[in-house]
């Protein structure tokens, strides 16, 4: 056997073994980089953009949708709503028919909810917070882009052209 030939085994072998262990190590360093991320948190918006875009039993609506993100967010606070409300249109018309209170006024955790845009299906986003002037923050998907998240700071005056979905009325 000429040493030319084992010099070429030689080095794919090596090449083999270079490439097994930087792909354990990549394995291996993906867990401890997730909880990294997760653990380090600044804000609540960047805590409303950290999902893991899998969806929990029970979430029927479209994935990447407005409709999936506040259904996801509201079971995430342990406030989840049922998976029959259709598209966003309908919403506050089925939340208050299923005995939830809707009205114009945003607290956290409601839904805010309007029917006369997007080709008439509606839109939802999540109510992250209000600000003691009456500001009030929500997050959102899919007005960006599907499944893209984005948030948004509201004014006082805007709440009037809104629907928001509260708890259920015991």
């Amino acid at each position: 056997m000429s040493p030319l030939i084992i010099f070429k085994i030689g080095r794919s072998v090596k090449k083999e073994i270079a490439l097994s262990i930087a792909i354990l190590i990549f394995l291996i360093s993906m867990p401890i980089m997730s909880v990294f991320a997760l653990t380090h948190v600044k804000s609540t918006a960047q805590a409303a953009q950290m999902y893991d875009a899998i969806s929990y039993p029970g979430d029927d609506y479209a994935w990447g949708n407005c409709t999936w993100w506040v259904d996801m967010r509201r079971a995430q606070i342990g406030e989840p709503i049922p998976n029959t409300w259709g598209n966003a249109a309908t919403w506050a018309l089925y939340a208050a028919e299923d005995g939830y209170l809707v009205d114009q006024t945003p607290s956290y955790g409601a839904i805010m909810q309007i029917s006369n845009v997007d080709n008439g299906l509606g839109h939802v986003a999540f109510v992250e917070s209000v600000d003691p002037d009456g500001t009030w923050h929500i997050s959102e998907m899919n007005v960006l882009g599907l499944d893209i998240v984005d948030d948004k700071a509201m004014p006082p005056s805007a709440a009037a052209n809104y629907n928001f979905i509260h708890n259920k009325v015991l």
